[in-house]
């Protein structure tokens, strides 16, 4: 008897089921995903639909093939904890007591000190439970502490984000530019980055080895427009010296497409807490001397241990 055709579609629906399962299946479950409240600020929407010219400028990553280099998936491999003390209290003579118990290292000088100090870190990188025990012992002095989320790995340490990526980052981006490759550095969170301002970006494209002597990227100088210079030089004109700069009486002056992919590049943040990724991060709208908030399980508030 030929078994061929039960053969043939037992395969056929094997491979369909998993393609519901893994394809259809996850399109129902995050294709029709809204923006949902983050815990860490109530009145706040994540993620938010990128602005205009940066939606403009996913195009133009895509058709340049960025993602073959650059990826933007932020690893995790775990997290650690903080304490600091953020309100000694009244009891001080308690505190520091407490202080040189859970940190037997310390001298009474210096652990008078740490009162004195704004948000405190009383001991850093521990594990969950050391966190835990070094709360409960403060409990009983009135003093506030809190513990702090740090989600750790490679990238995190290579200051390529402070969190690992999740589906939710992507909600609004059609496609999503996730690369495989690592030629470059991830850009899931290159926004964030202070030192890499719009200038900076434009620079880097038109030639990188301008910013990053060493870079190995090609230069998409075509993104750019050399020009004779009029009665007075273009605001927008790259500011370029030496080897880079252009002949005599011309100026270098970024396109429209170089100016949405720099605003896109400026739109890649990955530093809002969220359900799935807990970590501690400074409140917005507040003074500097305030304590930080998190999304770790813990209190109503801030959703972080604080006692």
């Amino acid at each position: 008897m030929n078994h061929g055709p039960l053969i043939f579609l037992g395969v056929f629906f094997a491979l369909a089921l998993s393609w519901f399962g893994l394809v259809f299946e996850s399109q129902l479950q995050l294709g029709n995903a809204q923006p949902t409240t983050n815990l860490v600020n109530a009145a706040q929407l994540y993620p938010q639909m990128r602005p205009g010219q940066a939606r403009q400028g996913l195009d133009v990553y895509r058709s340049l093939g960025c993602a073959a280099c650059h990826s933007q998936q932020i690893g995790q491999t775990g997290r650690t904890y903080d304490v600091a003390l953020t309100d000694a209290g009244t009891n001080r003579s308690a505190v520091v007591d407490t202080l040189l118990k859970v940190k037997p290292e310390a001298t009474a000088i210096e652990a008078q000190r740490l009162l004195e100090k704004p948000s405190a870190t009383i001991l850093k990188d521990v594990t969950r439970a050391a966190a835990d025990a070094a709360v409960a012992k403060f409990e009983p002095t009135g003093a506030k502490v809190e513990v702090r989320v740090i989600p750790t790995g490679p990238d995190i340490a290579r200051g390529w984000g402070k969190r690992r990526s999740v589906a939710e980052d992507f909600l609004f981006d059609q496609p999503v530019m996730l690369g495989s490759q690592r030629i470059g550095p991830d850009l899931a969170d290159v926004g964030s980055r202070p030192a890499l301002t719009a200038e900076w970006h434009l620079l880097h494209l038109y030639n990188p080895q301008i910013v990053v002597s060493k870079s190995v990227m090609p230069p998409y100088r075509f993104l750019f427009e050399k020009r004779k210079i009029g009665r007075e030089p273009s605001p927008d004109a790259l500011k370029l010296a030496g080897k880079f700069a252009p002949e005599q009486g011309c100026e270098i002056v970024p396109t429209d497409e170089a100016r949405q992919l720099v605003a896109y590049l400026l739109s890649l943040r990955a530093d809002t807490a969220i359900f799935e990724t807990p970590m501690t991060v400074a409140r917005a709208n507040v003074s500097t001397n305030a304590p930080a908030a998190t999304n770790a399980p813990a209190a109503q508030t801030t959703n972080s241990v604080a006692k």
